[in-house]
């Protein structure tokens, strides 16, 4: 047989129910019932003056709120809200300020506490970003020291199609190597690019781009396909920051010229191509620069005597550093355990350093380009940029 189960409402009744008997004295029942004398009254009041209702469960809700937002604070909030769908909570209270000083607008956090409840307000999905780059920009002194590279941005043609012109420049002489429209703006396309500049004019001691693909990417140290055939040249990728583009500021000031010059209005997806070569012969060899004391950029800028080779030679890794290439799946066995490293890395040889003040890490290379630690406790890899740096002397490995 189960056993019978009460509920606070039904102790209530049952307490009220004897007492209105008048068998026992109140302090009797309340012991009984194991409640205090006060709780009791507070029952017996509330049937006197409710009924049966009055026994239910209260809110213990404060009645009134004296920091609660006024109805006309909310309604001004909302509706600047919906008037300006994408100011933030201090946008709004700064403009509320502004314009009406005399109210005492809520905190930030508050409106957006309130824009939430409203539905006016959604959580951010969480950007996984490009590691930082940790090394200072170079800055040019000579031809050939940085090249800068970027995609203009696309538009559409007369004819509807989707161009993607690909830009080189050197920053030096602000020479214009290449100026490209390409079918896709992945690695494979911009290698096609970068590969001809490279038999063309020879190889740059670094290149400088922004973090977007296809130059960078979210593997350790930002390395993507087209910075790692870079890295085999031995060319150093420099990246700018995120949100920073006055870093590459000479190339950018190039897009808006090109802007100005070759796609207002566009033309037809063949001839943009032709467009742009006739631009570029004009950039580089009439056209004055200010920034060169008004001599052009041909006149500054020679080829590098650093040649393309004929193949790509191998990686150069840290004098000890033991050698593991990394699985299809992106990891590399240690003491016959797996350990992950980098899906992009996948057939790749990565370096191994010891630490001798700090053994239970690693320090991981992609030739000579460190590209983070590994913890040996929790088998992860800390890339380069996301943590603390472990610092400790190296020693020739053992593993």
């Amino acid at each position: 047989m189960p056993w019978k189960e009460r509920k606070p409402l039904d102790e209530k009744r049952s307490f009220i129910t004897e007492w209105e008997r008048q068998e026992e004295s109140l302090a009797e029942l309340c012991r009984r019932y194991e409640i205090s004398r006060q709780t009791g009254y507070k029952w017996l009041e509330r049937y006197q003056q409710e009924g049966e209702s009055g026994l239910e469960e209260h809110s213990r809700a404060p009645l009134n709120h004296p920091q609660a937002m006024p109805p006309k604070v909310r309604e001004a909030l909302v509706g600047l809200r919906s008037r300006y769908p994408n100011w933030g909570p201090r946008k709004l209270r700064a403009y509320l300020q502004r314009e009406t000083p005399k109210i005492r607008w809520p905190a930030a956090s508050s409106i957006g506490d309130l824009l939430r409840r409203e539905g006016l307000a959604h959580p951010r999905r969480k950007r996984k970003r490009t590691p930082p780059y940790t090394e200072p920009l170079k800055h040019a002194e000579a031809p050939n020291q940085v090249w800068c590279a970027d995609f203009k941005g696309w538009f559409l043609t007369q004819d509807g199609s989707r161009c993607d012109p690909l830009t080189i420049t050197d920053a030096y002489s602000r020479y214009l190597l290449r100026c490209c429209v390409v079918k896709r703006t992945d690695g494979e396309h911009a290698w096609a690019v970068f590969e001809a500049a490279f038999r063309e004019f020879g190889l740059p001691e670094a290149i400088r781009t922004d973090n977007g693909s296809p130059f960078a990417s979210r593997a350790p140290a930002g390395l993507s396909q087209l910075s790692m055939l870079w890295l085999r040249l031995g060319i150093r990728h420099e990246r700018i920051e995120p949100g920073q583009p006055q870093q590459n500021g000479r190339h950018e000031r190039m897009h808006q010229t090109l802007k100005q010059e070759t796609t207002s209005p566009p033309e037809r997806n063949l001839r943009q191509q032709m467009t742009f070569l006739r631009f570029q012969q004009e950039y580089n060899q009439a056209r004055p620069h200010e920034a060169l004391q008004y001599e052009t950029p041909a006149s500054r800028y020679v080829g590098s005597e650093r040649r393309y080779p004929a193949k790509l030679p191998d990686l150069e890794y840290p004098e000890g550093a033991h050698l593991r290439r990394v699985s299809h799946h992106g990891d590399v066995k240690l003491d016959g355990v797996q350990m992950f490293v980098s899906s992009l890395l996948a057939w790749e040889v990565v370096g191994l350093l010891e630490l001798e003040q700090d053994p239970d890490w690693l320090e991981v290379y992609y030739g000579p380009l460190m590209i983070g630690w590994m913890d040996l406790r929790k088998l992860r890899l800390l890339p380069v940029g996301t943590g603390r740096r472990r610092r400790g002397t190296r020693k020739q490995s053992s593993l």
